[in-house]
């Protein structure tokens, strides 16, 4: 099991779009992942269930993986974050 905190980057928050390119990248892999924010946790495989954890700017987020593919996952999920989701 792979666990990383990360900033959201974008004034946006965690809306439609970047919920997308979180599901695009974690459904390519086997691995159950997950985004914990204050106490709430949903399925990375979810549009619906990152944007009803309400994330907003510069919130910390835990992105958890675990299984088969956890470590390229998360590899590729803190790419994302860190560029900012490409959004702005």
């Amino acid at each position: 099991m792979k666990q990383v905190d990360v900033t959201i980057p974008n004034r946006a928050g965690l809306h439609a779009r970047p919920a997308t390119k979180i599901v695009q990248i974690t459904s390519a892999y086997p691995c159950e992942t997950q985004l914990c924010y204050k106490g709430e946790t949903a399925n990375a495989k979810s549009i619906m269930g990152i944007i009803a954890l309400g994330i907003t700017y510069n919130e910390t987020v835990t992105l958890i993986t675990d299984g088969p593919g956890e470590e390229e996952a998360m590899e590729k999920l803190v790419q994302l974050f860190q560029q900012g989701f490409h959004d702005e």
